[in-house]
Order: structure tokens, then C-alpha cells, then sequence
């Protein structure tokens, strides 16, 4: 039950997406210039009583994916986004030795400007959540 075992799942999804998705995991290299998602993954595991097993061991586990659709435009950003949600909300992955859950998507925000590096991109943001218990 490892991050990355949940973030590949995901990391699959968005590259088996139709059309080319430049999906980078963390980090954009420098001279990256859009349209491209650039994936942050963080990870809980919740103590919910019905939830955890009568031994006291956790089993249920959370990995959220906090998706930068970044474009050139606002429409850029937001085509980008979508493309994103259709590659992975109520997408059942399948990860070895986990039963999983739909992933949903938990929130989303507009495109927001940046013009830091000298050119604008716009980037919006959207949360999704992937669920996984023991298999």
C-alpha cells in the first residue's frame, strides 16, 4: 500500500488518455512551456471506526491529486482540465492487493494568472481523491 503504487495507478490513467497529455509528476523542467498537468500527490490514512479492521490496523487509504492543468489561456487551462476529469473521475484503477474506489473529484478552482517567468500561463487546479482498501 505505497504512494506510489496509487500515484502510478493514476499517473496510467492520465497517459493512456486520448491524445497527448505531457503529464509531469512534481517538477517542470526548466524552458517548459504549456499546455501540460503537472500532478502533486499527497496521502492519508484516515482512522474512521467503521473503517478500520477490529485488530486496530489501517487498512482504508487516501491519495489525493492535486491537478495543474496549465495552458497558454484560460480556455487552454480549462480544455486541459477537462481532459484530465474525463482520464479519471469515476475511474475505478486497479492496484495490486487493494480494492479501489471511483476516484472523485473533491474541488476545482478557475484558471488563475501568472505571468511570474515574464509569460502568462494560466493555471487551474483541480483535487481529486483515490480510495483504496485491503483486497
Amino acid at each position: 500500500m505505497t504512494v506510489r503504487a496509487h500515484a502510478d495507478a493514476v499517473l496510467a490513467l492520465l497517459a493512456a488518455a486520448p491524445g497527448s497529455l505531457r503529464v509531469l509528476d512534481g517538477a517542470v523542467p526548466t524552458g517548459t512551456n504549456p499546455p501540460y498537468v503537472l500532478l502533486y500527490f499527497g496521502d492519508e490514512d484516515p482512522e474512521l471506526p467503521d473503517s478500520r479492521p477490529l485488530e486496530g490496523t489501517s487498512g482504508r487509504f487516501v491519495l489525493r491529486v492535486y491537478a495543474h492543468s496549465v495552458g497558454g489561456n484560460a480556455a487552454a487551462a480549462r480544455a486541459l482540465g477537462e481532459r484530465v476529469r474525463a482520464a479519471l473521475l469515476d475511474v475505478t484503477p486497479a492496484i495490486v492487493g487493494r480494492a479501489c474506489f471511483p476516484i472523485r473529484r473533491e474541488e476545482g478552482s478557475p484558471p488563475q494568472r501568472d505571468e511570474s517567468t515574464g509569460t502568462l500561463v494560466m493555471d487551474r487546479v483541480d483535487i481529486y481523491r483515490l480510495e483504496s482498501v485491503p483486497a
